[in-house]
């Protein structure tokens, strides 16, 4: 496994980890309750990385099959390319700047009815889903192959980028999460 890849895994893995202890420490009948007027509950921030993932997945196995195709080795080491490069520091948890989502993106929560445990269930399948499509990039351009972002036809970028971008965009939301219960459990 190439190193940088086994580090967006590792990234993948913490992120697991840290929905796995937000998820033991907020009572699950409070997931839901939003901490203040327009902000996110804890149960929207993760159904809203639900919703992100789903839409990355197969675009990003469409694009392993072109690239197995086409064939080509793996560079010694992977960059993101510009607009990936700055999509990646735009929704790292460090960046402050708040990010309008798009209207697919938001979760239908609470209406939607979803229990913390199916909706962190949902967050573990994707995670694994997204952990077996790097490692079956593995040996690939993934530099070369490129995607058109779920989030603007106008965005294109490298498969190696959107690999580095998701688990930014979840420690963004996990961090959000964790300060709505925070919010709440002293309000």
């Amino acid at each position: 496994m190439h190193p940088q890849l086994q580090a967006l895994i590792d990234d993948f893995g913490s992120a697991r980890e840290r929905l796995h202890r937000l998820q033991g420490t907020v009572p699950a009948e409070k997931w839901a309750t939003r901490p203040s007027e327009g902000s996110w509950s804890v149960a929207e921030c993760i159904a809203h990385l639900n919703l992100t993932s789903q839409a990355y997945v197969p675009l990003l196995r469409e694009a392993l099959a072109r690239g197995r195709a086409a064939g080509g080795a793996a560079p010694a080491r992977f960059r993101r390319d510009l607009l990936g490069w700055v999509v990646w520091r735009a929704v790292r948890p460090e960046t402050r700047a708040k990010i309008k989502t798009s209207a697919p993106y938001v979760p239908a929560i609470p209406t939607a009815g979803a229990s913390a445990a199916e909706i962190a269930a949902e967050f573990d399948r994707l995670q694994d889903e997204q952990i077996a499509l790097i490692r079956q990039g593995d040996g690939l351009p993934l530099g070369k192959l490129k995607i058109v972002s779920p989030f603007g036809p106008g965005f294109k970028y490298s498969v190696y980028s959107a690999f580095t971008i998701i688990p930014a965009h979840q420690h963004r939301h996990l961090q959000q999460a964790e300060r709505a219960w925070q919010a709440l459990s002293h309000g």
